[in-house]
């Protein structure tokens, strides 16, 4: 029996054999699961146990004693100490397989669903600086690299701008290159930085929260507008200098933002965002049609595979120009506008009002007259009433956040009964969930996963479903 507190033992020369959706690598012993990290599928390492626990242990791979054909050279010098892009170490071929595999797993296990309407995964055209949006948060107590550990320096400059270390809340990686958004996105954080640190501004310390600098958010499109926003603590005359700074250094930013939160959590859309140079939102652009993304507007973060995302929702759907559509959890719109010239009419609703007007003011600015959308709780909003007035949907596309729809949402759904449903999901466990609620009056016919995020465990999956035929 181990002693309390005393070191887990290393297990030599284990097999790693699949990886896991949280983009850890998996092995068994002893008929337990084995979690490890630094650890890729066909590796063979020694592994360091982390945590025992009855049904799984978890570990961390020391040393690697055979390399996997899987394995690749990762191409950023954060890697293994950012949270991000965990999967860095793996070929993207086999990244790949393992998005699909893990798609599978989840509607099989949870929603009981047969696989073999599978298409395969469409894989992401960039796998560099493939991201419209990042956001990176200041902070006093950065986190200090094992390089950084070699040099004691009493006086060396703990600020930083960049990334959560997984599970410290108050630490910060501070990054040097990141290769998620194409540039400026880097120059842009290096000189906010420079320019900070020169100027004595205080950055956020979250333990004390006690600070200026908060968070920095940037946003491009496909057509060069770059959007920036600021994140401050409080009001102070050094913020308008820093944003002139900013503003004159890099002339190619179209909209200068920025926020006062006094609050303890970092949540900007209860905010007013202040535009202060420039114009207060940014235009997507698909197939012709111009999209304003806002500050806090959801839009999908990689937008060349967003376009794939939603041509194939729309092939799915299936419209003949007839059909009245439910588009729910809606956004900003753009699937409902989207597919709009392919339907009768299109219903869309979404709980955030700014994102209803920013959908509304999208359906003006493309000229579409048959989108409608209203604002508030699905499950609330979309009930009876809701569909007597405004007629019942043949087909319904649905694109939940990663906890999938509330469950009086799945049952209000059964009960509209439509033809067709189409399910986008970021989440196939949850989606996988919500799908086996509705096994006994639907049967999935089209399963496309879509690689929004390569580098990542995350996949996107678009599932249709077709009402089972009513027996005489």
């Amino acid at each position: 029996m181990r002693k309390k507190n005393s070191p887990l033992p290393i297990l030599e020369n284990v097999e790693i054999i699949d990886a896991a959706a949280e983009g850890v690598a998996i092995a068994r012993i002893d008929g337990k699961v084995l979690f490890i990290k630094n650890a890729v599928p066909g590796d063979i390492a020694h592994v360091q146990l982390t945590k025992k626990r009855s049904a799984f242990l978890e570990g961390t791979a020391r040393e690697i004693i055979s390399f996997s054909e899987k394995r690749e050279q990762p191409f950023c010098k954060h890697f293994g100490v950012c949270g991000g892009c965990k999967w860095q170490n793996m070929k993207y071929e086999h990244q790949l397989f393992y998005k699909q595999k893990q798609v599978a797993d989840n509607l099989e296990r949870i929603g009981k669903i047969d696989v073999s309407c599978m298409l395969p995964i469409i894989p992401s055209k960039k796998t560099q600086y493939y991201r419209n949006k990042l956001e990176y948060t200041f902070s006093d107590r950065r986190w200090l690299t094992a390089e950084d550990m070699q040099h004691e320096d009493e006086f060396r400059n703990m600020n930083a701008l960049g990334f959560h270390i997984p599970g410290f809340f108050d630490k910060v990686l501070d990054i040097e290159k990141c290769f998620l958004q194409p540039e400026p996105s880097n120059a842009i954080r290096l000189d906010v930085k420079k320019y900070c640190i020169e100027s004595g501004l205080t950055f956020f310390n979250l333990k004390q929260q006690q600070g200026l600098l908060r968070n920095l958010i940037i946003r491009n499109t496909s057509t060069n507008e770059l959007m920036v926003i600021f994140s401050f603590h409080k009001e102070s005359d050094a913020i308008y200098s820093l944003l002139d700074h900013i503003s004159k250094t890099f002339p190619e930013i179209t909209s200068m933002m920025y926020v006062i939160n006094g609050k303890k959590n970092d949540v900007i859309s209860d905010l007013k965002i202040q535009c202060y140079k420039g114009n207060p939102s940014i235009y997507e652009e698909m197939e012709g049609m111009k999209f304003k993304v806002s500050p806090v507007s959801f839009f999908q973060t990689n937008t060349e595979q967003a376009y794939e995302l939603y041509k194939t929702a729309r092939t799915f759907a299936g419209l003949s120009g007839d059909e009245l559509v439910y588009d729910l959890y809606t956004g900003i719109g753009t699937i409902a506008n989207f597919i709009a010239s392919n339907a009768k009419k299109v219903i869309g609703i979404e709980y955030i009002e700014s994102a209803v007007d920013d959908a509304k003011e999208n359906a003006k600015t493309n000229q579409i007259e048959n989108t409608f959308f209203f604002a508030g709780d699905l499950a609330e909003v979309l009930n009876d009433d809701f569909i007597a007035q405004h007629g019942n949907p043949d087909v319904i596309i649905t694109d939940p956040p990663r906890a999938g729809m509330h469950k009086n949402v799945v049952t209000q759904i059964l009960k509209i009964a439509p033809e067709k449903i189409v399910y986008i999901s970021c989440n196939p466990a949850t989606q996988a969930r919500d799908i086996e609620l509705m096994n006994s009056d639907f049967s999935v016919t089209k399963i496309q996963p879509v690689d929004m995020f390569p580098h990542t465990h995350h996949v996107e999956n678009i599932i249709l479903l077709r009402k089972h035929p009513v027996n005489n």
